[in-house]
């Protein structure tokens, strides 16, 4: 049966950046840069993402993704993922997350239910419906 004006969508290419602990796509670097400009015109802090797990939720586990001033402590990761104008996007994530975070990809993601970050995490056992809490 053919579907006239409908198309295969064509692939998205996808850049990651990273060492393989942890790597972040072009969408989502792109996205972190367009979010520091607004918050810097506003006049707030923009150092850093922490990126993170708390416990909480319905699977026991939910992601930090917040704006931090500074490392938390001297055994946060600093990440450092370059922003295609000659910047850097910078993360801390805390060394405990990081066990959990191991082969992460974060991602920015759009489609037709909105726009978000997505974590695509290799760890994860299984997630609410909400798909805001994990379970590991």
């Amino acid at each position: 049966m053919e579907h006239v004006g409908i198309e295969a969508a064509a692939p998205v290419a996808r850049a990651e950046h990273g060492d393989g602990d942890f790597k972040v796509t072009d969408a989502a670097v792109g996205q972190i840069v367009r979010l520091t400009q607004k918050r810097k015109d506003e006049g707030k802090a923009t150092e850093a993402i922490r990126i993170g797990l708390r416990g909480g939720g319905c699977d026991g586990f939910s992601y930090v993704f917040e704006w931090a001033d500074k490392p938390a402590g001297k055994h946060d990761h600093v990440l450092e993922f370059p922003d295609g104008a000659g910047g850097t996007v910078r993360m801390f994530i805390d060394k405990k997350s990081m066990l959990y975070l191991k082969g992460t990809t974060l991602n920015f993601v759009t489609g037709l239910m909105g726009h978000g970050f997505k974590f695509e995490n290799p760890n994860v056992k299984g997630s609410c419906g909400c798909g805001e809490s994990v379970q590991f």
